[in-house]
């Protein structure tokens, strides 16, 4: 039997959910988080080719996955702020100002 670690359990489906669909995998392709973003990274870079540098791509997929990710616990909190910062693990003065730098606020 194969040891899971805990980095590749982060974004696996909690047990209790097993069989139903959660925010972490993707109901069409029954992917986990971690491999769509695997795909998407790795469709982003034959896209750019081998002959283009990228820079700045930490913030370019922060950016790209934060927004989404503080629209879908906002809506899920029907707009509750201290709630989706809790859920996120943020302060509520830092979810504020993530929205704000979103276009959210």
């Amino acid at each position: 039997m194969k040891k899971a670690t805990l980095k590749s359990d982060l974004f696996k489906e909690p047990a209790a959910s097993k069989g139903k669909t959660t925010a972490m995998t993707d109901p069409a392709s029954n992917q986990t988080l971690r491999q769509c973003v695997g795909r998407a990274m790795e469709k982003y870079f034959d896209d750019l080719g081998d002959a283009q540098l990228t820079h700045n791509l930490y913030e370019l997929v922060l950016s790209e996955v934060e927004a989404p990710l503080m629209e879908a616990v906002l809506k899920h909190t029907d707009g509750n702020q201290s709630e989706a910062a809790t859920m996120l693990g943020l302060n509520r003065g830092t979810l504020r100002k993530k929205m704000k730098q979103y276009g959210l606020l």
